[in-house]
């Protein structure tokens, strides 16, 4: 066989693995979700570990390897700020717009987590540590409410004291989060991002989000 005609058979094996592979890839429910663009429009320069998963910003938590359930019960994820300025203090927050469901978000803003009087140098390196007014509370969808989204937004404290009012603390749904900001006259974030995901009993084929948004488009395999 000359060189020409093995250049085409190589080019046309690499195609058929390539066609295959796509294929693979679509039917895969260890795929990466990336989030649509409208949603993606949060995700600003913040990166969120968790264990297994990596850095699950922008993205849908994969339908596989249970991870939509042990996401449930896992610890505080690591929370990275590249861009964080030694220094600086932060606060860090972590909501749900979508209690109890994205298409009837009466309970939104859930509080799953506030941290303030985070170190610029920590927030750089993942390291979480400050005055924690809210403790972290893990992502647990209700079954049947479709995808949630989980945000998380990074503010400069500048010298603030920050806190809660008693009728905050009494719960953590229905949280007027606006209101919150304005009374510290907390800027736009310096950093945010979100990731989706919903109860680990619903279907294993991914659906589109209730209330408007569609589902993922862009899939790579996860590693």
């Amino acid at each position: 066989m000359g060189w020409t005609m093995r250049l085409v058979t190589a080019a046309l094996l690499l195609g058929l693995v390539m066609v295959i592979t796509g294929d693979e890839d679509e039917n895969n429910p260890c795929a990466q979700e990336a989030l649509l663009d409208e949603d993606a429009l949060v995700c600003q320069g913040l990166e969120v570990f968790y264990p297994e998963l990596g850095n699950i910003g922008c993205k849908v938590v994969p339908d596989c390897n249970n991870y939509r359930q042990k996401i449930t019960s896992w610890m505080a994820p690591i929370v990275k700020f590249p861009g964080a300025v030694e220094g600086a203090t932060y606060i860090l927050l972590m909501v749900d717009p979508d209690a109890p469901s994205r298409a009837e978000p009466t309970q939104k803003f859930w509080r799953h987590w506030l941290v303030t009087d985070i170190e610029g140098a920590d927030l750089k390196k993942g390291k979480i540590q400050g005055q924690e007014l809210s403790a972290y509370q893990a992502p647990s969808p209700p079954a049947h409410s479709g995808f949630h989204r989980y945000q998380f937004f990074v503010y400069l404290q500048e010298g603030k004291v920050i806190s809660l009012l008693p009728k905050e603390n009494k719960t953590r749904g229905s949280w007027n989060m606006g209101i919150f900001l304005n009374r510290f006259h907390l800027g736009e974030p310096e950093a945010s991002t979100q990731f989706m995901t919903q109860n680990y009993q619903d279907s294993p084929t991914l659906q589109a989000p209730r209330g408007g948004a569609s589902k993922p488009k862009h899939k790579t395999r996860w590693r």
